[in-house]
């Protein structure tokens, strides 16, 4: 067995919904394979996590509302016709040719009626309980993200750690916990892929100060060209003019990457005038991205 095919019974195999030779299969499989070992203690890990949100209470209005509804349904079912010969007779018995005046001027002013209705509700929308019961769902599903985000942050796997970064997509705004553990990997994790992914996700939320402020101070623990170039980039993009120190301590160190020091010099210039650099041609960097492997690993830098 491969690990994507163990992969895919992960689920059924914490369910214990696997034929007894499947389940056996996969079993010996976990034993050899370190990398499905944390597959699966990280897919318990979030399930645990899951099982710790809690479940929003019906609303005290659903049984009343549910109990009027089924009344009205019985009522229109016992007055509805026996047959489609009833209907026509009945239908022959009301639609004289006053009657079916008299209807079409009433129709005339129901729609009218709606019409304005609708206007007037559009100028002034009030809100609903669903309204509400959506925006409270809404917020649920941003908090389990957040904490989503904060149980897989200091995964010991690479690609978990990737995976509560990508969370932060679905966020317009991050709590400070989301914040610090953010900041905190940008400037300790190990994985140069994980760093750049976190620095994405936070320029996403640059409008809150403490990042901003942190994507600042983060420029003086970086020491990846690939990162140190980015975050020049980003302090451009938000025209951050207390970067300017802090790249300016960068360009004195001898042993800054030479690529880098010219973007950096290009961000600089872009930071005083206030204008964006003109793209110039990437410059080989120390460090060398390996196409991605077909082990489903992530890709590792030298």
């Amino acid at each position: 067995m491969n690990c994507e095919h163990a992969q895919e019974q992960l689920i059924d195999y914490l369910n214990h919904e696997l034929p007894e030779v499947e389940r056996a299969t996969v079993a010996a499989h976990l034993e050899e394979c370190t990398e499905c070992r944390e597959e699966l203690q990280a897919m318990q890990k979030v399930w645990y996590t899951m099982s710790g949100v809690p479940v929003p209470e019906p609303s005290e209005n659903v049984r009343p509302a549910f109990y009027a509804m089924l009344a009205s349904y019985k009522e229109e079912t016992q007055t509805k016709p026996s047959s489609w010969a009833a209907v026509w007779q009945w239908l022959q018995d009301v639609f004289t040719p006053q009657q079916a005046l008299r209807l079409a001027y009433s129709l005339a002013l129901v729609g009218v009626g709606v019409a304005v209705g609708f206007w007037l509700n559009k100028q002034q929308p009030a809100p609903t309980a669903d309204n509400q019961q959506l925006a409270t769902l809404t917020k649920q599903v941003a908090d389990m993200r957040q904490v989503m985000l904060l149980s897989l942050i200091d995964n010991p796997s690479a690609t978990e750690r990737l995976r509560a970064v990508s969370y932060t997509k679905e966020l317009s705004t991050a709590n400070p916990k989301v914040v610090e553990a953010l900041l905190s990997t940008l400037n300790h994790d190990e994985n140069v892929n994980v760093r750049l992914a976190t620095l994405e996700a936070l320029t996403q939320l640059a409008q809150e100060p403490a990042v901003r402020q942190g994507l600042v101070q983060s420029l003086t623990h970086q020491e990846s060209p690939l990162v140190q170039s980015a975050l020049a980039d980003v302090m451009v993009q938000l025209q951050e003019k207390r970067s300017v120190k802090p790249l300016r301590r960068l360009l004195k160190d001898p042993e800054l990457n030479e690529a880098v020091r010219g973007k950096i010099k290009e961000s600089l210039k872009s930071l005083s005038n206030g204008q964006p650099v003109t793209s110039t041609p990437n410059q080989p960097y120390d460090e060398t991205f390996h196409s991605p492997p077909t082990d489903g690993t992530l890709p590792t830098t030298v």
